[in-house]
C-alpha cells in the first residue's frame, strides 16, 4: 500500500520535471469530512527557456484573477494568507520540483469551493491556470444501493467515504446489517482523477420482507470524537413475468402477421415490443398485441416482448421468418484478366429458403450450389476463349432472378489466317484480321517501297472491329499488275505480332490465260503508243522553240515498277519521294493508295544519251517476255 501511494507522486515529479508549456493538473473535484483535512494534489508545469533561480506559487480561493483580490489560501513570498486560513494552509509539495500540492486541515463548510494556483517565477513570468479543483465538504457517508433490488437476486450495498486527509484515516462499520450478511472491507482505492475514497461492501440476497428495510453506514476516524453515518432505505420489488407470447412464426411475403405478449407484475408493467433495439410499440398493459400488415423481407428476424417496471423486468423472443423469392444476384470479383491468370468471382443472393445458385456461359453450367446463398467459381489460366457473357441465375420455390456480367480477357495480338491481299480490277487491297483485347493498333509496312501506314490514317485504311477481332484494309490503286510485298504488323500492351501477307491475286491468272506471246503484243502496241506521243511533242517542241535538242526527253506515261537500269540514283530518291508524297495526300472513298507517276514528275527525270525512251520501253517489254 505504501509502494501504491508512492508511485503516483514520483510519477507526478517525473512527469513535472520534463517542462515544455504553461499547464496545471489537478483533480477538478475533491471531498473530505468536515473537521478533518484535505490534501489537493497538483502539479504545473511551464516553458524549459524561463529557468527561474527560485519558483514561487500562490493559491486563490474562487477566482483566478489577482485584480479581483480573491482570498490568498497560500503565498510562498510573504505566507500572508486570508483569515479564514490561518494555520489551516501549508504546500506540501515542492514548487522547485513543479508540484504544487497543497493540504487544508481542519476543514469547515466556508471552505468549500474552487482552488486556483498561480506560478510566480519572478518579474512578468507569471501565471494563473485556469484548471481548478471544487472542494466539497461532506458530513455523511455515501450508501450506494443498485437501481434495481430484485428479490431472489444478489445485490452488493456499497459504503464510500473520502479518504484525503494524510493526518486522520476513517473506519467503517455497517449498522442495521444483522441477517443480510457479513460486510467486506476494499479499503483504500485511488480514483481516476487522483483522489481516494474508503470503501465498504455488503454482499446479501434481499427478500420481499426486506423492502424499506433502513441499512445504516458509519464512518469513525481513531482518537477522536469524528463521526458520521449514513442511511439508506431497502425497495426491494418482484420484476415482471411474461406468461403468454406466440413461438416462431412462419408467413409468405405479403401476409397479415400478428404477435401476442401478455405479463404478471407488481406494479402492472411497461410492456414493448421490439425488433433489433427499435421500438415498435408499447404500453403499460397486462397484454400487448403487435400487427404486421403485408409483411417484407426487410421484417424477417428476431422481435422481443419487453417486460418492465420501476424494480425488474422480463423479456421474451418470437422468430419471425418470411419466405420469399431471391433477389437480383449480385457478382463480386475479377471482371478483366490477362490471359493466363486465374479468375475468381462470387456470386450472391438473399433469399428464404436460400436458393439453388448456378453459374453458366453460353447455355452451359460451369457452376452450381444447392440451398446456399453465395457461389464461388473459380476460372485456372483463362484463355481468349473464357472471355464473354455471363449469367448467375438464383431460385427457389417462391421465383428465380438473374444476372448478367462480363469477363473480360487480356491478350497478346493473334493474326488469323483470313489476312491476305487481293486485286481488283486496277487496286490491291490488303486484309489485316486482328484477334486481340485490349484493341491492338496495325500497321502495313510495304518494304519495297519504304512506305509505312498506320490505321490511324484513315485516308488509305480503313478498320473496323467485332467482339475481339479486329480487321483493317489497305487498298493500293494501281499495282495489280505487279503488287509490293505487304507486311501487316499488330500491336498491344502484351506484345506484337507480324505476317508477310500472302497475295491471292487475280492478275496473276490473266497472265496465265494470255501466255508469252500475249504478253510479246501487247508490250508491242505500248511501244508504238509511246512512239507516237514522242514523235508528236518532238514536232511540237520544234515549233514552239528553236534551241529544243534532240537529247531532250518528252514528258511521257511511265510506270511506277518500270527504271531504266543506269538512272542516276538521285532520280531514285526523287521518285520515292513523290510516291510518299501522293500517299499522304489522297482522299476519296474507298481509301486508296496511288503509287504510279504523273507526266510532271516523268518530266524532270534525267536521260541517258545512249538510249532513247522508244528502246528502253522495247529492252524492259523483252526482258517481261523473258
Amino acid at each position: 500500500m505504501i509502494f501504491l501511494t508512492a508511485l503516483p507522486l514520483f510519477w507526478i515529479m517525473i512527469s513535472a520535471s520534463r517542462g515544455g508549456h504553461w499547464g496545471a493538473w489537478m483533480p477538478s473535484s475533491i471531498s473530505a469530512f468536515e473537521g478533518t483535512c484535505v490534501s489537493i494534489p497538483c502539479r504545473f508545469d511551464f516553458p524549459d527557456e524561463l529557468r527561474p533561480a527560485v519558483v514561487h506559487g500562490v493559491w486563490y480561493f474562487n477566482s483566478p484573477y489577482p485584480k479581483n483580490y480573491p482570498p490568498v489560501v497560500f503565498k510562498s513570498r510573504t505566507q500572508v494568507v486570508h483569515e479564514s486560513f490561518q494555520g489551516r494552509s501549508r504546500l506540501l509539495g515542492d514548487l522547485g520540483l513543479r508540484n504544487c500540492t497543497l493540504l487544508l486541515s481542519n476543514v469547515s463548510p466556508e471552505l468549500g469551493g474552487k482552488y486556483y494556483f498561480r506560478g510566480d517565477l519572478g518579474g512578468y513570468n507569471q501565471y494563473t491556470f485556469s484548471e481548478h479543483s471544487v472542494l466539497d465538504i461532506v458530513n455523511t457517508p455515501n450508501i450506494v444501493v443498485p437501481l434495481e433490488v430484485v428479490a431472489g437476486t444478489e445485490v452488493e450495498v456499497s459504503c464510500m467515504v473520502p479518504d484525503n486527509c494524510p493526518e486522520l484515516r476513517p473506519e467503517l462499520s455497517w449498522l442495521g446489517h444483522e441477517g443480510l450478511g457479513e460486510p467486506a472491507v476494499l479499503g483504500r482505492l485511488r480514483e481516476d482523477e487522483g483522489t481516494w475514497v474508503q470503501v465498504s461492501l455488503l454482499h446479501f440476497v434481499p427478500t420481499r420482507e426486506a423492502n424499506g428495510h433502513r441499512l445504516g453506514c458509519q464512518a469513525s476516524f481513531p482518537n477522536t470524537t469524528l463521526q458520521f453515518e449514513g442511511y439508506a432505505s431497502m425497495d426491494v420489488k418482484y420484476p415482471p413475468v411474461i406468461v403468454e407470447v406466440n413461438s416462431s412464426v412462419e408467413a409468405i411475403e405479403g401476409s397479415h402477421v400478428s404477435l401476442l405478449c401478455g405479463a404478471d407484475s407488481n406494479p402492472p408493467p411497461l410492456l414493448t415490443w421490439m425488433r433489433d433495439g427499435t421500438v415498435l410499440r408499447e404500453a403499460v398493459a397486462e397484454s400487448l398485441l403487435l400487427e404486421l400488415e403485408e409483411v417484407t423481407p426487410a421484417e424477417d428476424g428476431v422481435y422481443a416482448c419487453l417486460a418492465e417496471n420501476a424494480y425488474g423486468q422480463d423479456n421474451r423472443t418470437v422468430g419471425l421468418s418470411v419466405m420469399y423469392a431471391p433477389w437480383k444476384p449480385t457478382v463480386n470479383g475479377t471482371m478483366v484478366a490477362v490471359e493466363g491468370e486465374t479468375v475468381s468471382i462470387l456470386c450472391s443472393t438473399q433469399s428464404n429458403p436460400d436458393p439453388i445458385l448456378t453459374i453458366f456461359k453460353e447455355k452451359q453450367i460451369l457452376s452450381t450450389v444447392i440451398y446456399e446463398s453465395e457461389l464461388q467459381l473459380e476460372l485456372p489460366a483463362v484463355s481468349p476463349e473464357d472471355d464473354g457473357e455471363y449469367w448467375c441465375v438464383a431460385e427457389n420455390q417462391y421465383g428465380q432472378r438473374a444476372t448478367a456480367f462480363n469477363l473480360s480477357v487480356e491478350f497478346a495480338p493473334v493474326l488469323l489466317l483470313e489476312s491476305h491481299c487481293a486485286a481488283a480490277r486496277d487496286t490491291v487491297q490488303c486484309l489485316c484480321v486482328v484477334k486481340s483485347n485490349p484493341e491492338p493498333s496495325v500497321a502495313f509496312e510495304l518494304p519495297s517501297r519504304n512506305v509505312t501506314v498506320n490505321e490511324s490514317e484513315r485516308e488509305f485504311v480503313y478498320s473496323e472491329r467485332s467482339g475481339l477481332v479486329l480487321t483493317s484494309i489497305l487498298t493500293l490503286r494501281g499495282q495489280a499488275q505487279a503488287p509490293p510485298r505487304v507486311i501487316c504488323t499488330a500491336r498491344n500492351l502484351y506484345g506484337a505480332k507480324s505476317l508477310e501477307l500472302p497475295f491471292q491475286g487475280a492478275h496473276r491468272l490473266t497472265w496465265a490465260k494470255i501466255g508469252p506471246v500475249g504478253a510479246v503484243v501487247a508490250f508491242a502496241i505500248l511501244i508504238a503508243i509511246v512512239c507516237y506521243i514522242t514523235q508528236t511533242r518532238r514536232k511540237k517542241n520544234v515549233t514552239e522553240s528553236p534551241s529544243f535538242s534532240a537529247g531532250d526527253n518528252p514528258p511521257v506515261l511511265f510506270s511506277s515498277d518500270f527504271r531504266i537500269s543506269g538512272a542516276p540514283e538521285k532520280y531514285e530518291s526523287e521518285r520515292r519521294l513523290g510516291s510518299e508524297r501522293r500517299l499522304l495526300g489522297l482522299r476519296g472513298e474507298p481509301p486508296e493508295l496511288d503509287l504510279s507517276y504523273s507526266h510532271s514528275d516523268l518530266g524532270k527525270r534525267p536521260t541517258k544519251d545512249s538510249y532513247t525512251l522508244t528502246e528502253e520501253l522495247a529492252e524492259y517489254a523483252e526482258i517481261r517476255v523473258k
